[in-house]
């Protein structure tokens, strides 16, 4: 545990080393900052900081650098002190998405946007499983008497659509009979409570090959959906932080993160509990992370809830970032 005054240097180097991403000496601290203690005091401080494994010097002649030790100290402090809870000057900007947003897709891009131009971040937005989600309504269209677009609306707006190729010909209203059954089946439940009332066997048994084969069209349709839920904007941004100016050095995050199974896996802890989780370097679990800090929360309620992360520099700017994800969580929250 620091003492007030230590936590008070540590503080103050790294705000300067989020600032200026510049190894921070006792001078500058003494300089720009109201630490209220002599600059003899000051390095004694860092000395025993660096001691601790808080901060590190990487060249003997240069200042100091935070360590994840030491950032982790700097984040547990905001949190308990609530710095890192109140309101962005610009919460209005919640309102904002959610007025200008037409549907669900929608609010969450213009959410990760927003989280990348208040970050200065890579934003990645988690949609909720469409596995998840209560269906509405299904509608099926006849395109012709071969072929059919198979409409869903989940309950939260969002369409999803696919067509269906017929060997027969199909009527009007063979279609429309086929659309009342589905509805009766699918609507006000997700598709997880369907595969436990009725399976394709089920359907089977109904003596009705169309009906199976519109079923099976329908269950394709939302597996096919749930893939690709990660929105993700910011990758140029990031480049421009001085710890990933070679493009080289972003490569394994990538490839990390481009697999929506692998974000799953790596935000896990995110909905374990109400508040945003940070992880700061080697506190990730793969190694291609090592170099980053993840900050990640969840919104939505259940089964039905997706993620909002940030993941920047371990030098981000953790009070702004944390503040961030919350006010996308609020975003978020209830759409």
């Amino acid at each position: 545990m620091l003492s007030d005054r230590r936590q008070r240097v540590l503080s103050a180097l790294i705000e300067e080393y989020v600032a200026r991403a510049l190894p921070v000496g006792s001078r500058t601290l003494v300089e720009r900052y109201k630490l209220g203690v002599s600059p003899a005091t000051v390095r004694n401080e860092l000395s025993v900081l660096e001691d601790a494994g808080y901060i590190v010097q990487p060249h003997t002649s240069a200042g100091r650098i935070p360590t994840d030790v030491g950032y982790r100290a700097f984040v547990d402090e905001l949190l308990e002190s609530g710095l890192a809870t109140d309101e962005l000057p610009y919460s209005d900007t919640v309102e904002e998405l959610k007025r200008n947003a037409s549907e669900l897709d929608d609010l969450i891009e213009r959410t990760s946007v927003a989280l990348t131009r208040l970050t200065d971040c890579l934003s990645i937005v988690l949609a909720p499983s469409v596995l998840a989600l209560r269906i509405r309504q299904i509608s099926l269209i006849s395109l012709s008497v071969h072929r059919a677009l198979v409409v869903l609306v989940t309950e939260d707006g969002q369409v999803l659509n696919r067509s269906v190729e017929f060997s027969e010909e199909v009527s009007s209203d063979d279609l429309a009979a086929v659309q009342n059954l589905l509805n009766d089946v699918f609507a006000g439940r997700s598709l997880t409570e369907v595969r436990d009332r009725i399976d394709l066997e089920a359907a089977e048994a109904l003596g009705d090959p169309l009906v199976r084969l519109v079923l099976e069209e329908v269950m394709y349709c939302l597996q096919e959906s749930d893939t690709g839920r990660a929105h993700r904007i910011g990758v140029s941004t990031l480049l421009r932080q001085p710890e990933f100016s070679h493009a080289q050095a972003l490569l394994p995050i990538m490839q990390i993160l481009e697999d929506d199974a692998v974000l799953l896996h790596v935000f896990d802890d995110a909905t374990a509990g109400i508040g945003p989780i940070v992880r700061i370097g080697h506190e990730n679990n793969d190694e291609a992370l090592s170099g980053v800090s993840v900050v990640a929360t969840q919104y939505g309620r259940g089964e039905a809830a997706g993620v909002v992360a940030v993941i920047g520099p371990t030098r981000m700017d953790y009070s702004k970032v944390i503040k961030a994800v919350r006010l996308a969580q609020s975003a978020l929250q209830d759409s």
